[in-house]
């Protein structure tokens, strides 16, 4: 398949990173949201993106208007029809991803391929709520999109190599590395990430030390660029909370049972940088 036409499902921050990415590798993106403002801004977001990459000479003006005429806007999944690729961004809920991946697949032909961005949810469930379920994949990017190198390729049980081989020349082109794993709760990187979060919440929880201070033990002591409870602010600890469930529902195992100061600050909505509120306060 010649891969040209790419569709983005959701604008908030995955899905206008996704096509962000998507437009500077020279794909045409139509980016839907049921939100016309959601729309207005996550174009205005990719602007600004673009712009500090202008500011740092690291792309032209010319390049960066390129990439914006690229991305079209709309909240009908019927602009979907000639696109060759799906990616479903949306809130990590499944009951909210079967859904849309139903409109995905009543709007585009039979043999575009359906991607979803979850971090924890079963391919393999998901696919089964599409025909042609050889075609569906997982395809997880990291936050901040345009920042991080890697993407996480899921197969299902029903994933066709040729559905497999199309998303690994789709990381290739906008300049990621992808690694392939199977369909197992949060797949290699949140299987090994989430659950080390989780004990650094828990030592908190247990007054062992500071938050501060066991960020610092871990930027420092470990080389992270960014302390656990730090991170769990920018993933937001209601996506954090949800991926943990995942796992103790799908694992049936006590290790991935959430801290329950989590809980509780989710419970508060205390969610983390998008409140203004976590484990470190943000102006």
């Amino acid at each position: 398949m010649n891969l040209q036409n790419i569709g983005v499902i959701g604008a908030g921050t995955m899905g206008n990173g996704i096509a962000q990415v998507c437009a500077l590798a020279g794909f045409s993106v139509t980016l839907i949201d049921i939100s016309e403002g959601a729309l207005q801004k996550a174009l205005a977001t990719v602007g600004k993106n673009l712009d500090r990459q202008v500011a740092k000479e690291t792309l032209t003006a010319e390049q960066k208007q390129s990439a914006l005429d690229k991305i079209r806007i709309s909240t009908d999944y019927s602009s979907l029809g000639q696109v060759q690729l799906v990616i479903e961004a949306a809130t990590e809920n499944l009951d909210l991803k079967l859904r849309v991946l139903q409109q995905i697949a009543a709007q585009v032909s039979n043999d575009c391929v359906i991607a979803s961005n979850t971090s924890s949810l079963s391919i393999t469930q998901l696919a089964a709520s599409v025909s042609q379920p050889e075609r569906f994949i997982g395809l997880h990017f990291f936050n901040p999109v345009p920042v991080m190198g890697l993407i996480e390729v899921i197969r299902g049980l029903q994933t066709s190599d040729a559905t497999h081989q199309l998303a690994l020349d789709m990381a290739k082109a906008l300049g990621k590395t992808a690694i392939t794993a199977g369909n197992r709760p949060g797949f290699v990187v949140n299987r090994i990430l989430v659950p080390m979060i989780n004990e650094a919440i828990l030592v908190f929880q247990e007054g062992l030390a500071s938050a501060e201070d066991i960020d610092a033990g871990m930027r420092l002591g470990c080389n992270q660029p960014i302390g656990p409870l730090a991170l769990a602010d920018l993933i937001g600890l209601d996506t954090l909370l949800s991926i943990l469930e995942a796992f103790y529902d799908g694992f049936n195992d006590s290790k991935y049972r959430p801290a329950p100061l989590l809980k509780e600050m989710v419970a508060a909505g205390y969610l983390g940088r998008k409140t203004g509120r976590g484990f470190h306060a943000y102006a």
